[in-house]
């Protein structure tokens, strides 16, 4: 059985590549890989990752802004990785609930409803 892959992106390219998971090193970091078209670094985002259209702008704008905040695309036992917002405003909206709340940035991001 081949090994699985998962999701690796380039944000300034705006691509994505499926690779073989991450091999872990010594001290604990994950190995680095480096994109084919720019050699910067690639983001892990996980197995579960579907990557907007490349012309999407906003859609890459958006993964930029979950990728920085540590939200990442991985399976859970029900199949998908839950809600991710799909739209700046519903970025906005999260990123001003977790400034006016205190809520850390990465769980309000996948926040399904706003209370």
């Amino acid at each position: 059985m081949p090994p699985s892959r998962t999701s690796f992106v380039c944000l300034p390219c705006r691509a994505s590549y499926k690779q073989p998971h991450p091999a872990r090193t010594r001290d604990g970091e994950a190995d680095g890989r480096v994109c084919p078209r720019c050699a910067g670094a690639l983001i892990h985002a996980g197995a579960a990752f579907a990557a907007p259209p490349h012309r999407d702008t906003g859609g890459w704008r958006v993964l930029s802004v979950l990728l920085h905040a540590g939200v990442r695309f991985h399976r859970n036992c029900c199949g998908g990785p839950g809600y991710r917002p799909r739209t700046l405003r519903e970025v906005r909206e999260r990123m001003a609930y977790a400034e006016r709340t205190g809520e850390p940035i990465a769980r309000a991001l996948v926040r399904p409803e706003l209370p």
